[in-house]
């Protein structure tokens, strides 16, 4: 497989957690300012935003637009050289006027979204207005462009942006004395280089990059499944970074943001000052008060392959982020274990070919994590399954409140907490989400283990 197709959701995984490292961790110890030597700056004009721009809330609160570009010059050639600049990743970081919590709210890349016209400037031809996917924006006007469309999608004030570069990735991973994740199985992906043992385990740069890089051996094979897993290895990394373990180790913090700020391009605008500004405002923050969102989508009807935003969940989160209030006071959803929490194997008990991918994709839809998805020891079964542990147990309701038909079945013997849903032929699919049910957009915090959940 191509380079260019094999890395695309790597540049997300490196844009979030280098800016919300750099925002919330670095800038609080104090060295931000010795290290901005390495910070490159582009200007985003007035001309280039618009005259309908919506307001800004009143307070602080602050929006910072987040790119993770792949640009194949310089130190990138070695990923693959193509000409030009694009995105995949496209993202927006959330600061509280209050300073007590953060949100990071990430758009698909295939997202079919109406795009504004941006005018051509430099090397980009400009775009004119059509129905097309998000990330067209930077590849037709560059950052100014996407800033312009993500602002006319969401009617949330942006106040600057970072783009960022994937080239630091490992070596911000070894700042911090690894990463820890935790696998369902053994993992041996050739193409990925990447060979580990299920469990828990300490990953250093160079195995992080085959991590975040595998697809087909992890999860269930999609983008959106990998794009969950890697939300995860950020908030993993974010913790990591805002441990004692790392804030009082000067030379380790040190590292870090070295390896990160020479990965970052922002607005002038996004200032030294600004930075020491926020930054004291956030000492306080801790990890559980960082929480990461998916924008609410489902597959396209019209263009497959393609997804189109929930709504009216989709509107309610941007809603809260244009008004600058805290999603941990969202009502509605379910009162059991939240999705988020849920990981999930599918068998497909049928010979219905493909139905486990199928079912797997609408329950990512739902916010559910898909570890694996294969087929049962003997087909064809007449019934549809939750089969669940003892540690598991609470996590059944939640699950069977989204089918149609399934009868819970108890394994003693199991020692996880992940729920197996075996399909059967009697399978029907989910029941509507309801217009009320908005704990998709609630998302999980920093502090979430994988493991555990």
């Amino acid at each position: 497989m191509p380079a260019r197709r094999r890395r695309p959701w790597l540049r997300w995984v490196v844009a979030v957690t280098v800016t919300v490292v750099l925002l919330v961790a670095g800038v609080a110890v104090g060295v931000y300012a010795k290290l901005t030597g390495n910070v490159e700056h582009e200007d985003v004009t007035a001309e280039d935003l618009g005259a309908t721009r919506p307001p800004k809330v009143a307070g602080t609160a602050m929006n910072i637009l987040v790119v993770g570009s792949d640009q194949r010059n310089g130190k990138n050639a070695k990923y693959g050289r193509v000409a030009g600049e694009r995105t995949d990743t496209i993202m927006l970081v959330h600061v509280s006027s209050k300073r007590d919590n953060a949100m990071v709210v990430s758009f698909p890349r295939d997202s079919l979204v109406q795009l504004p016209a941006c005018r051509a400037t430099g090397a980009f031809p400009g775009q004119r207005p059509h129905l097309g996917m998000i990330n067209e924006s930077f590849n037709s006007g560059g950052i100014a462009c996407t800033w312009k469309t993500v602002e006319g999608l969401t009617r949330i004030h942006i106040d600057h942006f970072v783009k960022v570069d994937f080239t630091g990735f490992k070596s911000m991973v070894d700042a911090v004395g690894g990463v820890e994740v935790c696998l369902p199985e053994r993992v041996d992906d050739k193409k990925a280089l990447l060979h580990l043992p299920a469990g828990r385990q300490t990953l250093d740069g160079e195995q992080a990059l085959g991590y975040v890089r595998a697809r087909y051996s992890l999860g269930d094979g999609s983008d959106i499944g990998r794009i969950q897993r890697q939300q995860m290895f950020i908030a993993s990394m974010v913790k990591k970074a805002m441990s004692g373990e790392t804030l009082t180790n000067p030379a380790k913090m040190f590292a870090l943001l070295d390896a990160g700020t020479k990965a970052v391009t922002t607005d002038p605008d996004l200032s030294v000052g600004v930075m020491k500004d926020l930054a004291t405002g956030l000492q306080g923050l801790n990890a559980g008060q960082i929480r990461f969102i998916t924008t609410p989508w489902h597959y396209s009807l019209t263009q497959p392959g393609r997804v189109e935003w929930v709504q009216p969940q989709a509107g309610k989160l941007f809603q809260i982020v244009a008004r600058d209030q805290s999603v941990q006071g969202v009502k509605g959803g379910q009162a059991k274990v939240g999705r988020s929490k849920i990981q999930i194997e599918l068998r497909n008990g049928t010979w219905r070919s493909g139905l486990g991918t199928q079912v797997a994709a609408f329950l990512e839809q739902r916010g559910y994590h898909i570890t694996k998805i294969g087929d049962s020891a003997r087909k064809p079964l007449a019934q549809t399954t939750i089969m669940y542990g003892p540690n598991g147990e609470t996590r059944v309701p939640t699950l069977s409140a989204d089918l149609l038909k399934a009868a819970p079945k108890s394994v003693p013997a199991a020692r996880t907490n992940r729920l197996v849903l075996v399909i059967g032929d009697d399978w029907t699919g989910l029941k509507p989400l309801r217009a009320d049910d908005t704990e998709a957009i609630k998302g999980f915090d920093a502090t979430h283990d994988s493991c555990a959940a």
